[in-house]
């Protein structure tokens, strides 16, 4: 209360009024922040009415983290409240980046499981300068490209220097962290060297247009990858007549970016294939894509498109088909479409018992089929049939890596065979042609036979069940295989294993798998 009518407040007085305690008060009052106004005859303080509004500015300022400098400054009118705000807010901002700067080494400590010893290294690394950054990154060039000619291509990985932004989020310091140890990873600088050196082997003229050459050549990626993963997407194996358009229509489009190159391919053709297929070899270097990768990370860049799946299947398609394809259509050979739908029927039914028999535990087991296992091969089959169906009816489909099986592989199995024999029946598919190669429709679903009854093999050989399955038309789909994929090669990544023996007494399904390339 005040004072005997002076309107003085005691220092408990202006405790109460305010919520701030007694002990704090008198903090503030020795730093001069919140002088007495007068004293007692026994030297307790007093405080004028103003005291309650300069405590509540004195509290505020340093609930925001103000420091009692600044605070006695605003105070005093020596500054003022914006500019003193804008101070304390840069250095605010400084502490963050300093907290975030811990945050993220200690993620990064967290996700590589990094040891005791490694930890100073990593936090001097998080804390080093742009400048700093950017020669530990020229010093790694130069040593990695030393000797090798090839300016333009040293000149694009100086000139992304991992410049983090001034706020980084703890996912670009850690990507930084992890950017700093990779380079000093020898095995990045050798990949490095590789590709400097293949560049500067093949690199354009120098009185050419980098800028033009560069955009071309991402379009020209843009397509390749497009194609490759639109093709794995749709089921075509690499090594299959279908891949042989697209490896084409691949090269096609790659043609014009070599134009400038030394003696450069004028053509489609082996040598244009081969060169294409060393390029692809070329610039699969992991480390190096892990390298782009955390520097766009770093940077707030975007990344660049991931390569392995079309890559991988590119590189197979033009190991399988160095030469390209010219197509004889005399020589499909239409099958008779009654012998056909026979054949799927029969097949369909044999496989179908078995697939009724798989109990959940089988799913998990391996197969002779490399790498799939029993639930992946009946998937596999399931699809077949749907994409066979789906081209009859004009609407291809586009979901490959979907699961087709569900909780109930028989009865996805049994739906999607019976589906594909109406369909086959009602669509005049039989009696059609498909593709640029005009194939008989006949044929297609005779080569979704040959894969039902290579695979159905597969899984009784995983089931340990009998593998002499369909006899009645076993033998008729044996020639047929070796009509439609007699002239495949068997390559790596392709389809085909090469052919194996089979023993004396074999059944027709057994030499099928042999044929294909199984163990029987």
């Amino acid at each position: 209360m005040y004072e005997d009518g002076t309107e003085l407040l005691s220092i408990g007085a202006l405790s109460r009024l305010t919520g701030v305690s007694v002990k704090t008060i008198r903090n503030w009052s020795d730093q001069d922040l919140l002088p007495p106004a007068a004293r007692t005859p026994a030297g307790y303080r007093l405080y004028g009415p103003d005291a309650p509004a300069r405590l509540e500015i004195v509290r505020s300022l340093r609930d925001l983290g103000v420091g009692t400098a600044a605070i006695r400054a605003v105070l005093d009118r020596e500054r003022t409240l914006a500019d003193t705000a804008e101070r304390s807010a840069d250095v605010l901002d400084a502490q963050i980046a300093a907290l975030r700067s811990r945050r993220a080494v200690l993620r990064a400590v967290a996700a590589r499981g990094s040891t005791a010893e490694e930890l100073p290294g990593m936090t001097r690394t998080a804390r080093l300068s742009a400048e700093e950054r950017r020669r530990i990154v020229a010093a790694f060039v130069d040593d990695a490209l030393d000797g090798v000619p090839a300016p333009a291509y040293r000149s694009g990985l100086l000139a992304a220097t991992p410049d983090l932004p001034d706020d980084p989020t703890p996912e670009q310091l850690a990507a930084w962290i992890e950017l700093a140890a990779l380079v000093r990873d020898p095995e990045l600088g050798a990949a490095l060297r590789r590709l400097a050196a293949y560049s500067a082997r093949t690199a354009p003229p120098a009185d050419g247009d980098p800028a033009a050459d560069a955009d071309a050549a991402r379009r020209v990626a843009t397509v390749l990858r497009t194609l490759a993963e639109t093709a794995v997407a749709d089921g075509i194996a690499p090594d299959s007549p279908a891949a042989a358009p697209l490896v084409a229509e691949l090269v096609a489009a790659w043609l014009p970016t070599q134009a400038g190159t030394p003696d450069p391919p004028t053509e489609d053709g082996p040598a244009a294939r081969t060169r294409l297929l060393d390029q692809l070899r070329t610039a699969a270097e992991p480390l190096v894509e892990r390298y782009w990768r955390l520097l766009c990370t770093a940077t707030g860049r975007p990344a660049p498109p991931r390569w392995d799946t079309a890559g991988t299947w590119t590189a197979a398609a033009l190991r399988a088909h160095r030469t390209p394809v010219l197509v004889d259509r005399t020589a499909f050979g239409a099958p008779d479409p009654e012998r056909v739908l026979y054949a799927y029927e029969r097949v369909a039914r044999a496989v179908g018992a078995l697939v009724a028999g798989v109990r959940p535990a089988d799913l998990a087991r391996p197969t002779p089929c490399a790498d799939w296992s029993v639930r992946q091969l009946l998937d596999h089959l399931v699809w077949e049939s749907l994409m066979v169906t789906s081209i009859a009816e004009g609407t291809p489909r586009t979901d490959h890596a979907a699961d087709h099986l569900g909780d109930d592989p028989g009865t996805a199995f049994e739906d999607a065979t019976h589906t594909a024999l109406a369909t086959f029946r009602g669509s005049g598919m039989l009696t059609r042609t498909f593709g640029p190669y005009e194939a008989p429709g006949a044929l297609l679903v005779q080569q979704v036979v040959v894969e039902l009854l290579a695979h159905g093999w597969d899984v009784a050989r995983a089931l340990g069940a009998p593998t002499g399955l369909a006899p009645e038309v076993a033998e008729e789909i044996l020639a047929a295989a070796h009509r439609i994929y007699g002239a495949a090669p068997r390559t790596e990544g392709g389809s085909f294993a090469p052919q194996r023996p089979a023993p004396p007494g074999a059944t027709a399904a057994d030499r099928l798998a042999a044929y294909l390339g199984r163990t029987v």
